[in-house]
């Protein structure tokens, strides 16, 4: 799961964040990490949106696991987000963008392309039937309080807790699996 980055890579990522306009100094001033995109995906169901979700195989593990156990519990965590590609991450900023929205908005609640954990296919976005999707109402939810006690049984930590130091807004339904 960790790969070295190539420059054939770096400069991509360079020219993707130069056709948004965001600084090129903006992932070392915030201290965000270079992804690389995950090269192996397993499908592990159909997301919210009703698409095809991938996860890195060792990642779709144990979110299907996760998942079992859940629901076993009597919970049900459903699948907002799983990987993403730096084209698909593109787009989503883009269309951001055209909706009005500042860049400054649009990068408290995305990555820009290249360093979202998403490009990894170990980070999932988790939802619950009664909440909005990818609203922090999600961290009120039986769902939520059921990954706070076991998500790191099965490798899955929250990334972005109130006050990270990446600046993003809390984001209590996204998780990673790290091994």
């Amino acid at each position: 799961m960790s790969e070295k980055i190539s420059a054939t890579y770096r400069k991509r990522i360079a020219k993707a964040l130069a056709s948004l306009g965001i600084d090129p100094s903006v992932p070392d001033s915030r201290k965000l990490a270079l992804f690389a995109e995950a090269r192996r995906l397993a499908f592990v169901g159909l997301g919210t949106d009703g698409r095809d979700k991938m996860l890195e195989p060792k990642a779709a593990r144990a979110w299907l696991a996760m998942r079992k156990a859940a629901q076993k519990d009597g919970g049900d965590l459903l699948l907002v987000s799983a990987f993403r590609s730096v084209d698909f991450q593109i787009e989503l900023i883009r269309g951001k963008l055209a909706k009005g929205r500042t860049l400054d908005e649009v990068l408290k609640v995305n990555a820009p392309p290249g360093y979202s954990e998403h490009h990894t296919g170990c980070a999932v976005d988790v939802g619950f039937k009664d909440c909005p999707p990818l609203d922090e109402a999600f961290a009120y939810t039986p769902a939520f309080a059921w990954l706070r006690a076991n998500a790191q049984r099965f490798g899955f930590t929250m990334s972005y807790p109130r006050g990270n130091p990446e600046g993003y807004l809390y984001e209590p339904w996204h998780w990673r699996f790290r091994p």
